[in-house]
């Protein structure tokens, strides 16, 4: 994806007004600092391409640690790492079976976060 310069221009404003009703409004609407670092520490988890594959083959189907090392040519414990890390941030969820762990994604949530930004990405 080429980004030219005009892409890369920030327009601003020739005077300085303050509008003290819409910045009312901000302020009565602005979650916690700790709710926005919250949010911040989660969109971190999706920029990482390997975790985004994972939830693209549980997006599928219920999978164990096995089955996703091949479906990713990767090795299992590179995948537990990367399974660590989303389920710490309640993304997936496991069960066991036998000597099995299988993960699936935690809710609709997940999906549908992942669904709103392949939108965003792919808009002209």
């Amino acid at each position: 994806m080429e980004v030219t310069l005009e892409e890369m221009t920030v327009e601003m404003c020739e005077t300085t007004e303050v509008h003290e009703e819409l910045l009312k409004t901000v302020r009565e609407t602005m979650p916690e600092e700790t709710e926005l670092y919250d949010l911040a520490e989660l969109f971190k988890v999706f920029g990482d391409s390997t975790r985004i594959r994972i939830l693209f083959v549980l997006f599928e189907a219920e999978v164990c640690v096995c089955d996703l090392a091949q479906a990713l040519g990767m090795t299992q414990s590179a995948i537990s790492h990367q399974l660590r890390i989303l389920k710490q941030n309640k993304l997936v969820k496991n069960r066991r079976e036998g000597k099995s762990i299988f993960y699936s994604l935690a809710d609709e949530h997940v999906r549908t976060i992942i669904e709103m930004g392949r939108e965003h990405i792919e808009e002209e």
